[in-house]
């Protein structure tokens, strides 16, 4: 599991950055709404800015990483948690707590150069995660646990989620730190999580801030669910919710796979140029050594060479030496020599070396020979201590070809060939190359800052003994354990694919290696990809959430208009009869004489009650004198014109406001309702008559004297025997009236013959 997140890491790099940048998105989004309970853009600032950390991370990661850059990655991640422990800082003011002010971060930045100065960049990272990170999370984690005590039960889940998130975001944060090199203070670093775990710690904190952001959106929806106060915006944010988090899932899982899909074809091109490479370099090293095993054997099966072995006293030794001489030139190798049966040099050849071989020398403990004496071909690759000089050795047994001895070893023939014009060669070639020894140390290769180094971790005991071969030996493993074949691996702390093979002779083996860098552009293409994706699905959702909300609001909007209107028509409208109140013709009135001063038209206003209404309640009940009320209302409402004004005056009084007509048109107007009233017959009362007061609007009038001058002629009426009209004057003299008689017959009175002048009465 631990490779398999280990390839994955630039994508969880870019999952943790998004997600953090997500939480500093909604932490604005929060701080810009109408709940601004807490300080959210100092915890939108630590989002925007750590997520920007984790992507240059990212970005190193596929680029290639240099110390200045690894210096202000480490700089950008530690100014980022300031903004949150400001955060925690400024909402326990909020909360009456007393803490330290904005001069506490001076000693803690301190600490952090503190950390750089003793062990770099990895230090200044560990301690910025000690000192600020560790802390700073667990204030948040403490204060949003407090504010969720006086939050209601809906916001107070969302709330102890964020700070349970919090809280493990301070133990995965603040007390895993990178792994620094001889040093103690890392106490608990990430590669001692990733190998308790199998899993990076950038992936848990990733899965952490992705929580933490929806938590603190869910927190935020609950909120607004009570602020819209809606059944529908309730419903609609929870499919919301669930809508989020399915998208952004498939969304990010989607991605990965292309990601995983491009990768892997760059994965499959890397394979192949490897596999061609080390076929080349092993071509290139048989083609070295296939002539020296040819020309061994020959000169192990040399007639001379076998009698000077077998101590026959006609041997030539002139022959030996040019037999050995030419086969010495013929195969390419440096030096030729034969040993007998006890390992000491009897003949040699040396072509362009410097190599001190002398007669007599003694080679019984070397593995070529060892292997020859046994009655096999022997082939050894080996490196000289004193020079670094990589050689192969080739040797084969020499047997006796007569008397009592016949086919028994009498000796061997050995070619030695110096192999530095092969590693002068492959020093310009392209990928990384090593002839490794069986225990695994560098001792052929074109990077030669590597030579003699040990592949994989050797006991202390073997490297000692190794270095009094081969010299100084670098104990620092380029791997944590030896490998076989082809395998994606940590080589020299980078994400390499490794391929080794063991070499056809000998226990030498050829690796090779290759620093991937283009894989991860490769990926990068899925990750852009990915992240246009979610964007543009965050930003759809986000629309349609505030679409949504803007609609919940202008519904309310809408019905408190309505509401407005409503209650605007009740407060003008009488609950009995349906008609208008006086308050509403109190400002029919204002609007009407305006209108007559300004544009000098002619407005009359009536006045009428229901004769002996008393007697209707004694008589009948309080019931049929409302269903009096009530018909009367809907008959008159009937019979006037679409601009006259119509309202109860109160108790049996109504006023008719009637513009355009003169007083005589109102009393012509009002002897017509007046008619109508005597054939109107009402259940259990039967008919009823009204008095009816008219006044004309002149100059100089006001709504207090117009209606004083109708209510005066309705007195008037009253006085005159009921049943009838009277006209006020425009003046203190004598009103026109119209008698009873005249109008019943119902039909309109003629203006000619139906009004008569009549002293003004006062009798009630």
């Amino acid at each position: 599991m631990a490779a398999f997140f280990t390839d994955q890491l630039d994508y969880i790099l870019f999952f943790y950055g998004l997600a953090f940048i997500l939480l500093g998105a909604i932490s604005f989004a929060v701080s810009r709404g109408t709940q601004r309970t807490m300080p959210w853009p100092w915890l939108g600032a630590f989002g925007y800015i750590h997520g920007t950390g984790e992507w240059l991370d990212l970005l190193a990661l596929i680029l290639g990483d240099n110390s200045g850059f690894a210096v202000a990655r480490t700089a950008l991640m530690t100014v980022s948690y300031i903004p949150l422990i400001e955060f925690g800082r400024l909402l326990a003011i909020s909360r009456g707590l007393r803490v330290p002010g904005s001069w506490i971060y001076l000693p803690l930045l301190a600490l952090v150069f503190v950390g750089w100065c003793l062990v770099g960049v990895n230090g200044a990272n560990a301690f910025a995660r000690y000192v600020l990170a560790f802390p700073g999370a667990m204030l948040v984690c403490w204060l949003l646990a407090i504010q969720a005590r006086d939050a209601p039960s809906a916001e107070k889940r969302w709330l102890l989620a964020g700070a349970a998130g919090f809280g493990l975001y301070a133990l995965a944060a603040g007390l895993v730190v990178p792994s620094t090199p001889d040093w103690d203070g890392d106490f608990f670093n990430g590669d001692m999580f990733i190998a308790a775990t199998g899993m990076p710690i950038q992936f848990v904190r990733g899965v952490l801030a992705c929580f933490l952001s929806f938590a603190i959106w869910v927190y935020w929806g609950q909120r607004l669910v009570v602020e819209t106060d809606s059944a529908l915006y309730a419903k609609f944010h929870k499919r919301q919710f669930v809508w989020t988090i399915s998208a952004m899932g498939v969304i990010l899982i989607a991605g990965w796979l292309l990601t995983q899909v491009l990768g892997g074809i760059y994965r499959a091109n890397v394979e192949e140029e490897a596999l061609g490479d080390l076929n080349l370099i092993a071509s290139r090293l048989a083609g070295e050594t296939a002539a020296i095993e040819g020309m061994v054997r020959a000169l192990a099966g040399s007639r001379s060479v076998g009698e000077l072995l077998a101590g026959n006293p006609k041997a030539d030794r002139a022959r030996v030496d040019d037999v050995l001489s030419l086969e010495t030139e013929a195969s390419g190798a440096s030096q030729g020599f034969i040993l007998d049966r006890r390992g000491k040099v009897v003949a040699v050849a040396v072509r362009g070396s410097t190599d001190d071989v002398t007669i007599g020398q003694d080679f019984s403990q070397t593995p070529f020979y060892k292997t020859a004496i046994a009655g096999a071909p022997g082939f050894h690759f080996t490196i000289e201590g004193g020079l670094h000089t990589p050689n192969y050795y080739a040797s084969y047994p020499v047997r006796s070809g007569s008397g009592r001895m016949v086919g028994q070893t009498i000796g061997a023939a050995v070619f030695k060939k110096h192999l530095s014009r092969v590693e002068s060669d492959l020093m310009q070639f392209d990928r990384s190359f090593a002839m490794i020894d069986r225990n695994g140390i560098v001792l052929l290769t074109n990077r030669p800052e590597m030579r003699l180094r040990a592949v994989w971790p050797l006991p202390a005991g073997l490297i000692d003994a190794l270095s009094e071969v081969y010299g100084t030996i670098n104990p620092a493993s380029l791997m944590k354990q030896e490998t076989v074949g082809s395998v994606w691996t940590v080589f020299d702390g980078d994400r390499d694919y490794v391929q080794r093979r063991s070499l056809e002779h000998g226990d030498w083996s050829l690796m090779t290696w290759k620093v991937p860098q283009g894989i991860f552009a490769s990926r990068v293409l899925g990750i852009i990809i990915t992240l246009q994706m979610a964007i543009l699905a965050l930003v759809y959702l986000a629309g349609r959430e505030r679409w949504m909300h803007d609609n919940v609001q202008l519904e309310k909007r809408f019905e408190l208009e309505e509401l407005a209107r409503s209650l605007d028509k009740r407060a003008a409208t009488d609950p009995l009869t349906g008609l208008f109140n006086r308050r509403k013709i109190d400002r029919s009135l204002a609007n009407e004489i305006m209108r007559a001063q300004r544009y000098k038209t002619q407005l009359s206003l009536m006045l009428f009650d229901i004769d002996h209404f008393k007697k209707v309640n004694d008589n009948f009940g309080h019931q049929a004198g409302d269903a009096v009320l009530v018909e009367l209302a809907r008959y008159t409402a009937g019979h006037i014109r679409n601009t006259d004004v119509l309202a109860r005056w109160g108790g049996e009084e109504f006023v008719i406001l009637s513009p355009g007509n003169s007083g005589p048109m109102g009393c012509l107007f009002a002897g017509n309702l007046l008619a109508g009233f005597r054939n109107l017959r009402i259940a259990d009362v039967g008919t009823i008559t009204c008095s009816f007061g008219v006044a004309e609007f002149q100059d100089g009038d006001t709504a207090e004297t117009l209606l004083a001058r109708a209510d005066d002629a309705l007195y008037r009426a009253k006085s005159n025997g009921r049943n009838r009209i009277e006209l006020a004057d425009q003046s203190p003299a004598p009103g026109t009236s119209i008698a009873p008689a005249e109008v019943s017959s119902g039909e309109a009175p003629d203006a000619k013959t139906t009004f008569e002048r009549r002293p003004e009465a006062k009798a009630i």
